[in-house]
């Protein structure tokens, strides 16, 4: 690698090629040598940076849980009906996953074999169970469907959100085939498609 792109390697470069290591390879099955090939500098450059690779994932994970439990703090979260902060937070998810999809992905992969990954599980629960709570509130007010057990619609409603890591790819024209999507149509119609499967599902039939 040349003395110019050592120059300019930051900790936010680093992040990135580690969570695309971790990814591919496994946390577990991720060495520091792997790390210190794919990004092109030596191990005590990344030693520079971080103490070890369990802080490149705490920060990866970090990134990823940042961006969900920040949609809770957001205003529509927190104000109106319950069905209708429920579908704002829906939304949100879904976006912030494709926006921070190597993070997301890195972060439902975690198995809870070391402090860290532990850290990060209980802390998805901690998040599912807030929409859980969003969607219980929901069916008490009356707007979605009582007939659902909470836990399960909620762990239904996680399933279709979280498969979107598995063929979302942006790099593609539209995320997923050959379409033009580069101005966010793609982006938008999973959004929407998402937001319109669960909530036709949930809303109590009139």
């Amino acid at each position: 690698m040349s003395t110019a792109k050592r120059d300019t390697y930051t900790p936010e470069t680093l992040l990135s090629v580690a969570v695309q290591v971790f990814i591919e390879r496994g946390y577990d099955g991720t060495s520091m040598e792997h790390l210190s090939r794919a990004a092109g500098i030596s191990k005590s450059s990344i030693y520079h940076h971080v103490a070890g690779k369990e802080e490149l994932l705490r920060r990866a994970v970090s990134r990823a849980l940042d961006g969900l439990f920040g949609i809770l703090d957001e205003e529509h979260a927190r104000v109106g009906s319950a069905a209708a902060r429920l579908e704002y937070v829906v939304r949100r998810m879904v976006e912030v996953l494709m926006a921070e999809l190597p993070y997301v992905t890195l972060l439902l992969r975690v198995r809870g074999n070391t402090g860290t990954e532990r850290w990060a599980l209980e802390r998805r629960r901690e998040f599912d169970h807030r929409v859980a709570a969003l969607l219980k509130d929901a069916a008490a007010e009356g707007d979605v469907r009582a007939d659902v057990e909470v836990r399960l619609a909620t762990r239904l409603v996680f399933g279709m959100i979280n498969s979107i890591v598995e063929w979302y790819r942006p790099d593609a024209p539209d995320g997923r085939d050959g379409r033009d999507g580069r101005d966010g149509t793609g982006e938008r119609e999973v959004v929407d498609a998402v937001a319109r499967l669960v909530f036709g599902g949930l809303r109590k039939a009139s």
